[in-house]
């Protein structure tokens, strides 16, 4: 009923705004900071790493920014990174039209309620499916950021930080994650509710009444 249709439609506004993070921090550079620290303790200059393009912040907050000139100059992390964003950008965006397609169906037949479902489903499945491909790149940047930082044989100057991108990919998982977990338990629901309505004397009766109809056609024609 209402019930479902809003929790339809929760699921997609919590998907397009996990899409709209998900290009966001795509494109943007804070995936790695390296800050250059001064004498006085004062930081001098920051080096900010995306999977596009890198950018130095100076202590006057002027910034110079330089998209990479080859992938291959890019440590491993950073080149799956950038594939997977793209294959994330391409599933959430699928599963944004496949919702909102299966909810702008307004046929009232039976059969019509139920290819509605299975398209609901469909876009549920596509964004728990964004979820995964999201938190394997941020979960590899942020445990090699990490590994670097506790290696001591690493100077500190090579040491990095966790850039901004990483926790707004973090956020983005969980809205794709609550975005297909809300569109599956939909599923589930109406195919409850279906069980309850029909009896399964009703469903044997139904199951025996289409062969006969299509029969009875077929003597006509």
């Amino acid at each position: 009923g209402k019930h479902r249709e809003k929790h339809r439609i929760l699921g997609l506004v919590l998907g397009l705004i996990g899409l709209a993070g998900t290009v966001v921090i795509t494109g943007l550079p804070n995936w790695r900071v390296t800050a250059y620290i001064g004498a006085n303790l004062i930081v001098m200059e920051k080096l900010m790493e995306g999977l596009w393009m890198d950018c130095y912040r100076q202590a006057d907050f002027r910034m110079q920014c330089k998209v990479y000139d080859s992938l291959l100059i890019l440590p491993l992390e950073l080149q799956v990174s950038r594939a997977l964003m793209c294959v994330c950008i391409f599933l959430s965006i699928t599963g944004s039209l496949v919702t909102g397609c299966g909810m702008r169906r307004t046929d009232r037949s039976q059969e019509n309620k139920r290819g509605k479902n299975i398209t609901i489903l469909l876009g549920g499945c596509l964004f728990l499916l964004s979820c995964i491909v999201t938190i394997i790149p941020v979960s590899w940047v942020t445990h090699t950021i990490i590994q670097n930082f506790y290696n001591p044989l690493l100077p500190d100057y090579r040491k990095q930080e966790l850039g901004e991108c990483l926790f707004v990919g973090w956020a983005n998982s969980g809205l794709f994650l609550a975005a297909g977990v809300i569109l599956i338990w939909c599923f589930v629901r109406h195919g409850q509710e279906e069980d309850q309505y029909y009896s399964p004397e009703e469903i044997v009766d139904m199951m025996e009444r289409k062969p006969s109809q299509s029969h009875s056609k077929s003597e006509y024609v």
